[in-house]
């Protein structure tokens, strides 16, 4: 997996898609189901789906408990076909408190849950079912983006 900025090159024939939710737990089957929508259109595989189908709840979960604190706020969620190598560009996008999440250190998978320190198991996920994913903050911003290719 990488974790470094690197471009990606998108179809041409592809613009990027996006849809802007208020950063709460409802609107993750939201935004779950317009990415589903994307991926279904390209014959995406069903393991490829249901992977970033988990990587979409954990990353909305996260902006939707930790990024605004008690505000709230928004996050718009793009999406961007591959083409060579095909494959599907994700990226989230909100404007809360900075925070790096492949700056946490991994968990420790090989104790028990009980024994392990909560915390980390989502971004985790994230970093073993993704191909590439890169965080940069901008202007404001925090920009995670994640790639799966299929």
């Amino acid at each position: 997996m990488e974790t470094e900025q690197r471009p990606l090159k998108t179809g041409p024939e592809t613009p990027a898609a996006e849809r802007s939710f208020p950063a709460t737990l409802e609107n993750i089957p939201h935004a779950t189901a317009f990415i589903r929508q994307k991926l279904d259109a390209l014959g995406c595989s069903p393991k490829a789906r249901m992977d970033i189908s988990i990587v979409i709840d954990e990353i909305m979960s996260n902006i939707a408990f930790y990024a605004y604190g008690a505000g709230s706020g928004e996050v718009t969620v793009r999406f961007e076909e591959l083409s060579d190598p095909r494959g599907a560009v994700l990226t989230f996008i909100d404007t809360g408190m900075i925070y790096n999440p492949l700056d946490a250190p991994e968990p420790d998978v090989t104790i028990g849950a009980r024994e392990r320190k909560p915390g980390g198991l989502g971004i985790f996920l994230v970093r073993k079912k993704m191909d590439h994913v890169i965080y940069e903050h901008v202007d404001g911003r925090n920009i995670l983006r994640i790639t799966k290719y299929f």
